[in-house]
């Protein structure tokens, strides 16, 4: 469950909406950095152990099961990303 801050957020730049989009663009940076770093961390140690080479991770195609949870991950992450506008929107509803 995503924890929602209370208050109002805090406005740093000169425009809100460019407050927003930062927000979102960090989101997306520590994300990637993360995944960046365990991702690298996990192809290492498989090619080293000797049970996959990157080559063999590069020419994976996913079946139709692994693709519809990719999906759903997809559409998770994002709503993730973009809890910024969507808390904003909240109200509205």
């Amino acid at each position: 469950m995503t924890k929602i801050a209370k208050g109002k957020r805090p406005v740093y730049l000169e425009n809100p909406q460019t407050d927003k989009l930062l927000a979102i663009v960090m989101a997306l940076t520590g994300e990637v950095s993360v995944l960046h770093e365990r991702l690298d961390t996990i192809e290492r140690l498989l090619e080293v152990k000797g049970i996959l080479s990157v080559s063999e991770i590069e020419a994976y195609e996913p079946d139709v099961k692994v693709s519809k949870e990719r999906e759903q991950w997809r559409a998770e992450y994002i709503a993730r990303v973009l809890r910024v506008i969507q808390e904003e929107l909240e109200p509205l509803k």
